[in-house]
């Protein structure tokens, strides 16, 4: 039976890796499967998916008004379609009507679709993709990775060029190790109310300085 999956984490636990190894898994056996990721994500060069242990595999890539189930639709189009499953990988940049479409690929089409993506941002607010994901998912399953202090993590801190916390921003910022850094709860709020206390500390240093009278 068909389903909707949903494999989650927080960065760097390998979601791309896994994808592609599933993908090949069906291919290794003559099985047609489709695979996106989003049209921003160029990481690998546009329109691959590659993880950080080196392998890769072309993509088809995707935007906000991009139609998933009028896509896989033309692609089954007839009795001899061979489409066994659909992949998406950095899911959680999805909309809220892509993830209905990816239920009606399942439900009226009868394919798997299998998603990877984070849960929430370097905010702790949910992206909108994962949000419904989460809630419309017929299985879903935590990829699980490590804190530098060796619990789980299940946050994203998104860093500067000195490894220091980010905490405010734009939600949609691609990046790697060089930009984003997960960590336990704990240590992520521990860094996050540094950064806050630093940047409170230099608006009151700046004001000092406005209305310091002239000498």
């Amino acid at each position: 039976m068909a389903k909707l999956l949903y494999y989650y984490s927080a960065m760097n636990a390998g979601k791309s890796t896994l994808l592609l190894q599933a993908a090949y898994n069906y291919r290794e056996r003559g099985m047609e499967v489709l695979l996106f990721l989003p049209d921003f994500d160029a990481r690998m060069g546009k329109g691959i998916i590659g993880s950080r242990i080196g392998i890769h595999s072309p993509a088809h890539t995707f935007t906000a008004d991009f139609d998933f189930l009028a896509y896989v639709s033309r692609e089954v189009e007839g009795p001899q379609h061979s489409l066994a499953a659909v992949f998406i990988d950095e899911a959680q940049f999805l909309s809220k009507v892509q993830v209905y479409q990816l239920t009606e690929i399942v439900d009226k089409l009868s394919i798997p679709v299998l998603t990877y993506g984070l849960r929430s941002d370097f905010q702790m607010e949910p992206f909108e993709g994962s949000k419904y994901l989460l809630a419309w998912s017929d299985e879903m399953q935590e990829l699980k990775t490590i804190c530098h202090c060796g619990k789980r993590a299940n946050m994203n801190m998104r860093t500067d060029t000195q490894g220091n916390a980010i905490h405010e921003g734009q939600q949609i910022m691609v990046g790697g190790n060089e930009t984003y850094v997960a960590m336990c709860r704990r240590h992520y709020k521990e860094n996050i109310e540094k950064a806050q206390n630093s940047a409170n500390r230099d608006r009151s240093d700046s004001l000092h300085d406005m209305y310091r009278p002239a000498i």
